[in-house]
């Protein structure tokens, strides 16, 4: 009985997602808003909460952002990789500077302390890199000029976090900064490892996993991009940051007939992690906190399209691909939760955990509403400068 309801509530949540992607065909809008939304609908305190599919539902939220950040990956080489960072470091820096202050300011204001502002400040610094990677893939952006500096800078984002995790862990324990030093450790060391096998032995790992079979294919590089996101988020580093670096490892035709492979699993499971997500958030906790999560999000909107404009201005890029850099980084999703998530598990604050939650909703669902939106908006704003549109 238990079997057949998991099937039965699996099936009414895959067939609601494919309805609501087709109405966003229909529409020519993002299907993200509208996933986030079903998620709250079957969530606890929706209109129809699941009871038995959750924990398979969790699972596949996983997979779908490791396979979101790996086929971002597979766009570009490891050397690529490591200048963009290098060339990236001071954008990083402003992006960290700008978006964790309204979050550290909030905290100091509502008086809930410093741990707790350092934790808000994780909250509005970290852009999600699943739903920014879902925008670029959806319109059509991962040519563009500005997609570079996107992508530098939520690598650089997620690296950040794997440094900041240890440290919010040990502070929420009540240890100190010296408390976390050993995990740091662990973490810089991981990232460290991976990279360097991609950067040198990424011809090894190529020629491990080709196959003339795409059967065999398929399951070599998705074991071996799931088994090191696995093994990465073990020693307290992001997962993603683990399948992001799996992806520039292949290059290639490889590549090339790896994306061709994975990218129907990737679609499933990112509507599932975009699911989930809503699932998390029970609606009835949100309005107490609407008003300081609008107006943290309006900081974050202006924030993050100000990191978007300097860093891609800094590339070289041209006015609409500014906009459009500043559009993708609007997002926040999983890192968000997952600190939010640590810090309540911790008693921090009991409206931190719904707070966290209606802000990041708010910029979840404006976020590829306004990547949408970013091209319409970069023409007119050229046309009242009356200068031409360029990319």
């Amino acid at each position: 009985m238990h079997h057949d309801t998991i099937l039965i509530e699996l099936g009414a949540v895959i067939l609601a997602l494919g309805l609501l992607g087709a109405l966003s065909l229909r529409f020519s809008i993002s299907p993200i808003p509208l996933y986030l939304l079903a998620g709250l609908a079957f969530g606890a305190g929706g209109v129809l909460p699941l009871t038995t599919s959750t924990e398979f539902i969790s699972a596949g939220a996983e997979i779908g952002v490791i396979l979101l950040l790996f086929t971002l990956g597979l766009e570009y080489t490891a050397p690529e990789l490591v200048g963009t960072l290098r060339s990236s470091a001071p954008a990083g820096l402003i992006d960290l500077v700008l978006n964790a202050a309204p979050g550290v300011a909030a905290a100091l204001i509502l008086g809930w302390g410093p741990v707790a502002a350092v934790a808000m400040g994780g909250i509005t610094y970290v852009t999600s890199s699943g739903i920014t990677a879902k925008i670029l893939s959806d319109l059509g952006w991962l040519g563009n000029r500005e997609t570079p500096v996107v992508l530098s800078l939520l690598v650089f984002e997620d690296l950040m976090m794997a440094l900041y995790l240890p440290i919010l862990t040990a502070l929420l324990a009540g240890v100190g900064l010296l408390g976390g030093t050993a995990t740091l450790a662990i973490a810089a060391a991981t990232i460290s490892a991976i990279l360097l096998v991609a950067l040198r032995f990424g011809h090894i790992v190529e020629r491990f996993v080709a196959s003339d079979s795409d059967e065999v294919l398929l399951l070599k590089v998705l074991g071996l991009t799931v088994l090191v996101a696995g093994v990465a988020e073990l020693l307290q580093v992001s997962a993603a940051v683990g399948a992001f670096l799996v992806g520039i490892a292949l290059s290639g035709p490889l590549a090339h007939t790896a994306r061709e492979l994975l990218t129907p699993l990737r679609d499933l499971f990112a509507a599932v992690f975009f699911v989930f997500f809503g699932l998390q958030t029970d609606p009835r906790a949100l309005p107490p906190v609407l008003g300081v999560a609008a107006l943290l999000a309006l900081a974050g909107i202006v924030s993050k399209m100000a990191t978007g404009w300097i860093a891609a201005r800094r590339a070289g890029v041209a006015i609409t691909g500014r906009i459009r850099a500043g559009a993708a980084l609007l997002p926040h999703g999983e890192f968000n939760i997952v600190i939010a998530g640590l810090a309540v598990a911790a008693g921090t604050n009991a409206k931190l955990g719904p707070l966290a939650a209606a802000y990041v909703l708010i910029l979840a669902i404006l976020g590829p509403l306004a990547a949408r939106a970013a091209e319409p908006l970069a023409r007119l704003y050229l046309r009242k400068r009356k200068r031409p549109a360029t990319t």
